[in-house]
């Protein structure tokens, strides 16, 4: 084909001698008609993207047809993942649980998330108030065997000792002085762990490998042996016995001894007892002056407080008629007087 007889796909014109042609695809462009159908532009570094047989440079093809990622809002060129009514990089679809991507895994969509099938099934799982098997990832009916943080159908598993077949009840042996490595991380039935000697804690029920506390008759964890009342661990602290329960030091006091009506505090020494309440020696005082007073102290109730007599005489006298009706009918047991 002659020079003469060629012509620029954009202009149709043709080209001059010893002038630079673009060829694109077997068509020929002028230098300056090789650009942009939307900004007119020439190519950065020759690159462009064509569609419906126009060509766009990479700005205006995304901003004029490539989809916007629902997760990095950045445009998607190359494959796109179309799901949950969104756009998306393969690489940005994700589960939402465990970030494994879904592009070629599959997922299913579970109360507008999108879940990869592990995740889903444990979620269902979960819901039913049942276990996800590590191994298999089926459901678990019934109780799950725990091993290593994880749990699992029983019958994966054998006895490291006898080889039978495990239940739920069996106990994992860590790592403890005088075990051969065949002993270590393994699995053993509740007859073969028991030969082994391995204190139970009372709380959870499982092997005690670490520190043992021992109280009460029996084995714990230190941080399952708690105050049966703010069921906060002792951690080595001192604990009171009352029917076969452990108590920390202020709800011993506060449920069988006891505490100051001021300060709150365990009183260990002599103790006031007025009003129905327990004070300390050096807080049983007037509520008007302050001054301290002794059980011996004479003094009158006001405000279930304890007023002196000095402080109760300076009281108007209506005031300390009404008080003194107000004993009368308590000292008769609430009945009115007659």
């Amino acid at each position: 084909m002659s020079l003469g007889s060629m012509t620029c796909t954009r202009c149709g014109d043709g080209f001059e001698p010893q002038e630079k042609i673009v060829n694109s695809n077997g068509q020929l462009w002028h230098t300056q008609c090789f650009v942009c159908a939307q900004c007119f532009r020439p190519f950065p570094d020759d690159v462009f993207y064509e569609f419906e047989g126009r060509k766009y440079c990479e700005h205006d093809f995304q901003v004029l047809f490539a989809p916007c990622c629902n997760k990095c809002n950045e445009f998607i060129i190359g494959r796109v993942i179309k799901a949950m009514n969104a756009n998306w990089h393969p690489r940005c679809f994700t589960c939402e649980l465990c970030s494994k991507e879904l592009a070629d895994l599959g997922f299913i969509r579970n109360a507008g998330r999108a879940l990869c099938h592990e995740c889903n099934a444990r979620v269902k799982a979960h819901s039913q108030g049942k276990y996800m098997c590590h191994k298999c990832h089926s459901t678990i009916e019934g109780q799950p065997l725990r091993w290593r943080g994880d749990t699992f159908h029983p019958y994966h598993f054998n006895c490291a000792s006898c080889g039978n077949e495990l239940t739920a009840d069996a106990r994992e042996v860590k790592s403890r002085p005088g075990y051969t490595a065949n002993e270590m991380n393994e699995l053993y039935c509740l007859r073969c762990h028991d030969k082994m000697g391995i204190p139970i804690c009372g709380a959870c029920r499982r092997p005690i490998e670490e520190r043992v506390v021992t109280a009460l008759g029996k084995h714990w964890h230190v941080e399952h042996f708690v105050c049966a009342k703010c069921e906060k661990p002792f951690m080595g602290n001192r604990h009171y016995e009352r029917k076969g329960m452990a108590y920390c030091e202020t709800h011993y006091h506060e449920l069988f001894g006891n505490l100051c009506f001021v300060c709150n505090a365990v009183i260990y020494g002599d103790v006031v007892m007025a009003l129905n309440k327990a004070w300390c020696i050096h807080h049983f005082a007037c509520a008007v002056c302050d001054i301290k007073m002794t059980q011996k102290t004479k003094f009158f109730e006001f405000d279930q407080k304890p007023i002196c007599k000095k402080c109760y005489e300076k009281f108007p006298q209506e005031l300390k008629k009404r008080l003194k009706k107000q004993h009368e009918i308590q000292a008769r047991g609430g009945k009115p007087l007659p």
